[in-house]
């Protein structure tokens, strides 16, 4: 139910992958579920752009490895569409960087394609909230990827473009930059900052704008390349 007491709109969701048998599983579960509908299904990059913006989707779950145009690529695209949909990936974790490159790109969060179908559905309603959906194990490789050992050349550059980013922030946007990366959401980062929870998402939007990214795993992960 919204606020107004009515039955809400089902999450629209876009299954983006060059398996077939994979699109109709995916479909046969989400589509199981009352606040659930898939609205299209894609077997590649171009056909996820195109489907975006014939159905505008609030969630799309892409594969990470698709032929041509990859998952990285298209989300990255996708992001760029007026008021864009919520991207999840799907992955096999057959690379570490792909992974954190999608994160980068703007992905809210990633599954493995083996998820069982009531976390699989879960991810999906949480990322169509806006909150990023990263199960442990997705965490740790993630947290992997960025510190892992890189060469210095690729390390330094890393952080002193993160840096760059965000030395245009004012010292409250600092502090609830590093809390968003400690992992607090916002009624904790109001309660250590000792703001008002309105407080943290207007200066979590600035944030948005000032580091040009849509969320909050990006904003993280761009303050752990500063500390790197």
């Amino acid at each position: 139910m919204n606020s107004h007491g009515q039955p809400a709109e089902p999450i629209r969701v876009l299954i983006v992958d060059d398996d077939q048998l994979v699109r109709l599983a995916l479909r046969l579960v989400i589509e199981a579920e009352p606040d659930l509908i898939v609205v299209a299904e894609a077997a590649d990059g171009d056909g996820a752009l195109a489907a975006v913006d014939d159905h505008h989707p609030d969630v799309v779950l892409m594969d990470v490895r698709m032929p041509g145009r990859d998952g990285v690529s298209t989300t990255r695209d996708v992001l760029t569409r007026p008021s864009p949909p919520r991207v999840l990936m799907l992955t096999t974790f057959d690379s570490d960087d792909l992974v954190l490159g999608a994160l980068r790109a703007g992905a809210l969060g990633f599954v493995v394609k083996d998820t069982p179908p009531p976390r699989l559905l879960e991810a999906v309603r949480t990322v169509a909230q806006g909150d990023p959906a990263l199960s442990p194990t997705v965490a740790a490789r993630v947290i992997a990827a960025a510190t892992g050992p890189h060469s210095s050349a690729v390390r330094d550059s890393a952080r002193e473009a993160a840096r760059r980013r965000l030395a245009s922030l004012t010292e409250r946007e600092h502090a609830i930059a590093q809390a968003i990366a400690d992992g607090l959401d916002n009624p904790s980062i109001a309660a250590r900052l000792h703001i008002k929870v309105s407080t943290v998402k207007a200066h979590t939007t600035s944030l948005y704008t000032k580091l040009d990214v849509t969320n909050r795993v990006q904003i993280a992960l761009m303050v752990r390349d500063a500390q790197g």
